[in-house]
């Protein structure tokens, strides 16, 4: 495949044949720095990563690592923060990982890609002063690279590292991974302003058909949750827990409520669950009714819960939890508050998947005060390159990575972040590394 801007390397394409990734000993895998902090993690992650498969696998393997463009550098080298020619490149790769993008949040009308500033006009940034970097405000890149890619899947490890000062008595009990749905839901919803043509005539629809009333002065909102949705995300849940020999799955919804949006969420999984994986799994009623609650060998349990009570439950009993599978808006709260349980969201990993396309990414903002000071924590990209290494079967190098991860903490050699909660919770013998540092440190333990 020819393209304008991307200089793909040598090395060997990543292929899906027969719903399984071909991976040579030379992958040629996308990567895209990201702005704002992106300039230091990302970086630091390549030198890990490559560190950690040499050191594994003594030189017979190596990651051909190929430039990708969105952001403050799509931006420069298209003319586009989003463009398209990176999308077909991933699509080519199948494989890449990203550093984190700006995403604007006020009313202005332009952002400045550079700084985050937001302003109301183009041209030159009011606040950093360069003029290559402002553009019109758009909508997430992160959003964007989901849908166009068709990425369904959101996956999100949780895991406690022994040393990190976290704030649950049970830290320790947490080792679990969620699969929160990409598509719908509130992402693929719909909201409609109080007063609007389209909020009038749904209250309208609904008085006619329904006899419901809601308060004419209403905002209203759309959230499509399908059969199809439902069950490729459950599917992928279930194929994961299967794959890595973990021991329940547990379909998360608020049905209690929304009965024929989060209800049908947890009513299709189970039936996708014993259709395709009647042979594997248990169900909960049927643990009980039919084998006295002893689970039987080699057997998987299905289980689901409200949505509020697993707020409860992964603080109280999170080790009751291997797999949790998720709509968008549940998965979403879900992720970020787990992640707090552990420490926070500085060594939060994520990936967003379909089948046959992964994209690896830090699930945390750009950070622009610490643009360049080489300064901020690089764990989120580094344990997400650590999951994208599991997934080309590189488990070797992921497990090097980890243990110089889990070492480094332990000898209280870390980013501010860290040392800051160390400190304060009265460890001695911390040492502030820097982003950079910090990498080092990890490859010095592998």
């Amino acid at each position: 495949m020819e393209f304008k801007e991307v200089r793909v390397p040598e090395g060997d394409l990543i292929r899906y044949e027969k719903e399984k990734l071909v991976i040579g000993s030379r992958p040629i895998i996308g990567v895209l720095r990201g702005d704002g902090i992106g300039i230091d993690i990302t970086p630091v992650m390549q030198k890990v990563v490559d560190a950690a498969v040499s050191k594994a696998y003594g030189g017979d393997r190596a990651i051909a690592w190929c430039p990708l463009y969105a952001g403050l550098e799509g931006l420069r080298h298209y003319g586009s923060e989003f463009p398209d020619e990176t999308v077909e490149a991933i699509r080519h790769l199948r494989i890449a990982i990203k550093g984190p993008f700006t995403t604007p949040i006020g009313e202005e009308t332009h952002v400045c890609l550079n700084c985050a500033h937001q302003q109301y006009h183009g041209g030159k940034c009011d606040q950093c002063g360069t003029e290559d970097s402002v553009c019109d405000r758009f909508r997430s890149i992160n959003v964007r690279f989901r849908q166009r890619l068709d990425l369904f899947a959101c996956v999100r490890p949780v895991r406690y590292f022994e040393g990190v000062p976290a704030p649950n008595k049970y830290a320790d009990k947490v080792d679990f991974i969620l699969f929160r749905e990409n598509t719908e839901d509130v992402y693929a919803g719909y909201d409609y302003e109080a007063g609007g043509e389209m909020a009038k005539a749904i209250i309208a629809l609904i008085k006619e058909k329904d006899g419901r009333e809601i308060r004419s002065d209403s905002g209203i909102g759309v959230k499509p949750i399908s059969t199809f949705g439902t069950e490729r995300i459950v599917r992928k849940a279930l194929e994961w827990a299967i794959s890595q020999n973990l021991p329940s799955v547990t379909i998360v919804h608020k049905g209690n409520i929304m009965k024929f949006t989060e209800g049908s969420f947890a009513k299709w999984g189970y039936e996708l669950a014993e259709r395709e994986f009647g042979d594997k799994i248990v169900t909960e009623k049927k643990l009980w009714d039919e084998f006295d609650g002893k689970m039987p060998e080699g057997k998987i349990l299905l289980k689901d819960r409200i949505a509020d009570s697993i707020f409860q439950q992964i603080q109280t009993r999170p080790d009751e939890y291997s797999v949790l599978v998720l709509p968008n808006l549940n998965g979403d709260f879900l992720s970020d508050a787990a992640i707090a349980l552990v420490g926070g969201l500085g060594l939060g990993p994520g990936a967003n998947m379909s089948n046959d396309i992964a994209l690896f990414e830090a699930t945390h903002g750009t950070a622009p005060k610490y643009t360049g000071m080489d300064k901020v924590n690089p764990g989120s990209i580094i344990l997400s390159a650590v999951m994208m290494l599991n997934h080309m079967g590189w488990n070797e190098a992921a497990d090097r990575i980890l243990a110089g991860m889990e070492k480094s903490i332990c000898d209280a050699q870390v980013t501010y972040d860290l040392a800051r909660l160390m400190k304060r919770e009265g460890r001695e013998g911390v040492n502030e590394v820097s982003c950079s540092g910090f990498g080092e440190a990890i490859i010095e333990r592998m």
